[in-house]
């Protein structure tokens, strides 16, 4: 808030009129009214900063940015506000990529990403930023280089609504090339054609986010070996790669292997813990003693 003071120059005239002399003319106008003005400016910015997180509440004095740094940042916060951020989203955004408002970062080095997801991917302002807050790390991925052929790639092998905004959709968008091949080869290493990989990663994106060899791959060995289920079954319910292995796929495999019970991918992963122990309960162990019958005695009279 600006304050202002205004100072009036002011003209002295007698206080008698003169009598035998003409009426003097009355002096020309002054100058306008000098402003003094008390720069509260940056105090408020620092106190708006850090209500939305972007400067830490128990910055130390001498370590708070300069008046320069401070207007510099409050223009990147502007800049984030003009593409339909809001006061809610900066914790995450300074959380995760501080650099973002660095009096030194220029906007113009993350203004190609929101291109790209309004142009490329068809997302409107508010996916945009959906998007964005799921994963800032976006913001500093090279569109042309990075994000478009990968969005590229997604959409080769079928995957659709990238567009929406998930914690999903943001971390496919942001994986290289390289990384999402991975997934397919591997599939095609245990015997999917090119296009049963493609298709399964299409059903089943989320499978992009794990690694081969410390989940997919354990999570197959353990389907074939010990669960002795061929691949038809894991074509036909890819979602299997998506469930933990020692969470949900060994203990269902053991309760159904101990009940002599074998059913379907889906129906064994799927149903929640209540319906699926509900439905194959155990029965409970006997002692094969024969029950006492409380009427008899014990043959002493």
């Amino acid at each position: 808030m600006l304050h202002s003071l205004s100072f009036q120059p002011s003209s002295s005239t007698s206080s008698k009129p003169f009598t035998s002399r003409r009426r003097l003319p009355s002096p020309p106008p002054g100058p306008p009214p000098i402003h003094i003005k008390f720069d509260t400016t940056r105090r408020e910015h620092l106190r708006y900063l850090k209500s939305i997180g972007v400067v830490h509440p128990n910055t130390q004095l001498h370590k708070l940015p300069s008046p320069d740094s401070t207007s510099k940042i409050i223009s990147i916060v502007d800049f984030f506000k003009s593409k339909g951020f809001s006061n809610a989203d900066f914790p995450r955004l300074a959380s995760i990529g501080p650099e973002l408002f660095s009096p030194k970062f220029d906007v113009s080095y993350i203004e190609p990403v929101f291109q790209f997801l309004t142009s490329d991917l068809g997302a409107s302002p508010e996916q945009s930023r959906g998007l964005i807050t799921r994963c800032p790390d976006i913001l500093f991925s090279d569109a042309e280089h990075c994000l478009r052929p990968t969005l590229d790639y997604l959409r080769r092998i079928g995957v659709e609504n990238l567009h929406v905004p998930s914690i999903l959709n943001a971390y496919l968008l942001n994986i290289r090339v390289g990384k999402l091949q991975s997934k397919v080869e591997f599939l095609r290493s245990i015997g999917f054609s090119e296009e049963e990989a493609a298709r399964c990663c299409a059903r089943m994106p989320a499978i992009f986010k794990y690694s081969v060899e410390n989940n997919l791959r354990r999570k197959y060995v353990y389907l074939v070996k010990e669960m002795e289920r061929g691949l038809d079954e894991l074509k036909e319910f890819p979602q299997y790669f998506g469930f933990s292995l020692e969470k949900r796929i060994v203990p269902r495999h053991l309760h159904l292997k101990d009940m002599n019970v074998r059913v379907k991918l889906n129906m064994m992963l799927m149903w929640s813990d209540q319906r699926f122990y509900a439905r194959w309960k155990k029965k409970k162990k006997t002692t094969g003693l024969p029950k006492r019958n409380s009427g008899s005695s014990d043959g002493l009279s």
